[in-house]
C-alpha cells in the first residue's frame, strides 16, 4: 500500500496560499457586488444589516442602491421589480437625491429583496416633487400594511411597517420542514424574499430602507383556517392580512401561519404549530381559531367536546411553556340568515367548547362568533353580501358562472372583521392593545362600516380559485 507522507513545509505553504486566494475572491465579491450592505447602528441593534434602495431617475442617494425599470428580480442579484410585473420612472428630476426619482406603474408591481426569515423594519418614502401620489402597499400574499397614502403636489411622505417573513424549514427540535399543499408553494410567504406590492390609483415609490427588527419587537402568530390566512387570490381575503395595518410600527410584527381547509388537529399533523413553537419567545401572542373544518371529522373521538378540545388544551401547553400567551378565539359565523332576517348557527359546540376552554384556564378569548354574528345581522341579509365572495359570471377570468361564498369573505369584508379582533384585543386589556394605532376608533360591531368607504384595488389576478375549506 502506497503511503503518503506529511511534509510540514510544504503543508503551510499550500494554507497560505489558498488563504490569500479566499481573501482575494472575497475582497473581490464585496468591492464588485451591487447590493449596498450598510452596516450601521438601527434601532437599538449593533453592526445591523440594511438594504437600502433609491428609486428612479435622478441622483444616487449616498450609501444606496440604483433602482430604474430595467432593474429585474434574479436570485443572484437579491432585489428587483418581481413577478413579471413592470414599472416606469420619472421623466423630470427632482431636487434632493433621496427623492428626485420613483419608480410608479398604471398597474400593480411587485418589488422583492432575498433576505432571510424574520422580523424586519421597512421604509418607505413616497411622492413626487411635481405632482400629487396614491399608493397601496401590500407585503407578501396581499398583506395590508398601507391601505391609501396620499400626497400633494411636490409632496413626499415617509410609512414605516414591520412585518414577518418566513420559510418552511424549523430550525431545533423533532420536525425539519412545514408540510406544505401543493397550492402554497407557489404563493409569496414561504419564499427566500420578502415581497412588496405596489398599488393605487398613482403609486410613486422613492425609496425603501429594510433593517431587521431587534427582539424587543412582540410578534403575534396567527394559527388558524381560510377565514383566518392571508389569501394569495382575489376575490378572496381573510382578516388575518388586513390585521397588520392597525398595530404601530416597530412594536408589531403579526405572522400568520394559518392555512386554508385546515383542522386544529390537520395544523398540528402537519407541523405549523412546531414551526410556530420554534419561532416563539416569551411574550409573543398565538392567536388559535379553528372550528369550520373540524365539525366535518366524525370519527367515534372527534367532537368539540373531545378531541379538538383535548388537542386544544395541548396547543395551549406548549404555547406556555415557551412563555408565550395564547389567545382563544371562537369561529367567524357563516352568512346563513332564517326568515326573520337572524343568523343561524352552524358551527354546533365548537364556539362553545373555545369559551369553555378559555374560562377553564382562566386566558384571553375573542369571541368572533358572537360579534360576527352582531355584524352580519346588523348589514342585513342583503348588503352583508357585499362582505362575502358574491359576484356575477364573467367578473373573473375563467369564472363564467357566479361565485355565491358564504364562507369567505371578499377583502372589505375581511376588513370589518379585523375590527372585531381589534375590539377583542382591547375588550381583554392585553398589553398588545397598547401597540393599536391611536388613530383606530372605537369599534362597534353593530355598526360595521360603509362598503362604499372602503378602498381596495385589486391584486394582480394569478389565479380564481375557491379556497380549501367551508
Amino acid at each position: 500500500m502506497n503511503q503518503i507522507l506529511f511534509n510540514e513545509p510544504i503543508f503551510k505553504f499550500n494554507l497560505m496560499i489558498k488563504q490569500l486566494f479566499l481573501f482575494f475572491i472575497t475582497t473581490l465579491f464585496f468591492a464588485t457586488s451591487t447590493l449596498t450592505f450598510a452596516q450601521k447602528k438601527t434601532r437599538g441593534k449593533e453592526d445591523s444589516i440594511s438594504f437600502k434602495f433609491d428609486f428612479g431617475k435622478g441622483k444616487t442617494e449616498a450609501g444606496y442602491v440604483k433602482v430604474v425599470p430595467e432593474t429585474t428580480y434574479t436570485p443572484e442579484k437579491g432585489y428587483g421589480i418581481d413577478f413579471a410585473t413592470t414599472a416606469t420612472a420619472n421623466s423630470k428630476e427632482g431636487k434632493q437625491p433621496l427623492t428626485d426619482g420613483y419608480l410608479t406603474s398604471d398597474k400593480p408591481f411587485y418589488f422583492s429583496v432575498k433576505l432571510p426569515e424574520g422580523n424586519y423594519h421597512v421604509k418607505v418614502t413616497l411622492g413626487d416633487d411635481l405632482a400629487a401620489s396614491e399608493t397601496v402597499i401590500r407585503a407578501e400574499n396581499r398583506r395590508m400594511m398601507v391601505n391609501r397614502l396620499q400626497t400633494e403636489n411636490g409632496k413626499h411622505k415617509v410609512v414605516e411597517f414591520t412585518l414577518h417573513i418566513r420559510d418552511s424549514i424549523i430550525r431545533g427540535g423533532k420536525y425539519k420542514k412545514v408540510s406544505l399543499k401543493p397550492r402554497e408553494k407557489d404563493n409569496y410567504q414561504w419564499d427566500d424574499k420578502l415581497t412588496l406590492e405596489f398599488n393605487g390609483s398613482s403609486p410613486k415609490v422613492n425609496a425603501i430602507e429594510i433593517y431587521p427588527e431587534n427582539s424587543s419587537v412582540t410578534t403575534v402568530f396567527l394559527t388558524g383556517d381560510s377565514t383566518v390566512v392571508d389569501q394569495s387570490n382575489e376575490p378572496w381575503a381573510s382578516w388575518g392580512q388586513m390585521i397588520p395595518a392597525f398595530f404601530k410600527s416597530g412594536e408589531i410584527a403579526v405572522a400568520n401561519y394559518a392555512e386554508s381547509g385546515e383542522t386544529l388537529s390537520s395544523s398540528i399533523a402537519q407541523h405549523r404549530f412546531d414551526k410556530v413553537y420554534s419561532l416563539l419567545k416569551a411574550g409573543d401572542y398565538v392567536f388559535v381559531e379553528f372550528g369550520h373544518n373540524d365539525q366535518k371529522q366524525k370519527g367515534e373521538n372527534d367532537g368539540a367536546f373531545k378531541n379538538y378540545k383535548k388537542q386544544l388544551e395541548a396547543v395551549i401547553e406548549e404555547i406556555k411553556k415557551k412563555g408565550g400567551i395564547p389567545v382563544l378565539v371562537t369561529s367567524v359565523q357563516r352568512r346563513k340568515f332564517d326568515e326573520n332576517g337572524k343568523i343561524v348557527e352552524t358551527l354546533g359546540e365548537y364556539p362553545e367548547a373555545v369559551r369553555v376552554t378559555a374560562k377553564e384556564q382562566n386566558l384571553a378569548m375573542i369571541d368572533l362568533n358572537a360579534m360576527s354574528k352582531t355584524m352580519y345581522e346588523a348589514l342585513g341579509e342583503k348588503e352583508s353580501i357585499k362582505a362575502f365572495v358574491h359576484f356575477p359570471g364573467n367578473m373573473f377570468p375563467g369564472k363564467d358562472k357566479p361565485l355565491a361564498d358564504n364562507t369567505h369573505f371578499r377583502p372589505y369584508g375581511a376588513y370589518e372583521i379585523a375590527k372585531l379582533v381589534v375590539k377583542g384585543i382591547r375588550d381583554n386589556r392585553l398589553k398588545l392593545a397598547n401597540s393599536i394605532l391611536a388613530t383606530v376608533p372605537e369599534i362597534d360591531p353593530a355598526k360595521p362600516g360603509a362598503f362604499e368607504d372602503f378602498y381596495w384595488p385589486l391584486s394582480p389576478l394569478k389565479e380564481v380559485v375557491k379556497p380549501d375549506g367551508n
